[in-house]
């Protein structure tokens, strides 16, 4: 017989937008990362989704799992909230024991950092690569990103013989 878990000391506790789907982990949660994948992006609608992973054995439905709708294709399955939309959780066949939550669900610490980024090469050009932001003059809250000044050419060589 299995030595049964130890529960977490603390939990996070996470919800979909319309709160019919709760969910909690064990804090500190595994990681936390960002993936930059084409699917991820599709399926969340973003330029890139952050999820915070957690065993399965620290992760429980609070509320509303039977709400969840799951989506899989090419040994992935997602999970979304039949009521809202909220993607829930990411799950992959080759890592049976993980969960992937987006870390939006989360109001509350989950333990872990984002540090990691996956699937850099499938990132879009258009996403915001980090460059300096500065105040939107006559928009309150509203950052941007100056376009980078044209270098100037230089004059060729001969042109000073």
């Amino acid at each position: 017989m299995p030595k049964p878990l130890k529960p977490p000391a603390e939990e996070a506790e996470g919800a979909c937008a319309c709160g019919a789907v709760r969910v909690a982990i064990g804090v500190p949660a595994r990681w936390a990362f960002h993936d930059h994948s084409a699917a991820s992006r599709r399926a969340q609608g973003c330029a890139y989704v952050t999820y915070t992973a957690s065993y399965r054995s620290r992760f429980r439905w609070l509320e509303g799992e039977g709400l969840v709708t799951r989506h899989e294709r090419e040994g992935t399955a997602r999970g979304f909230c039949s009521r809202c939309g909220t993607p829930i959780f990411m799950e992959r066949k080759r890592a049976p024991t993980m969960i992937n939550l987006p870390r939006a669900l989360f109001e509350t610490r989950t333990g872990r950092e984002p540090r990691y980024h996956t699937s850099l090469d499938q990132a879009p050009d258009w996403a915001y690569g980090g460059g300096k932001l500065v105040p939107l003059k006559g928009y309150p809250g509203v950052m941007w990103e100056r376009p980078k000044p044209k270098a100037k050419r230089k004059a060729p060589i001969d042109d000073f013989l």
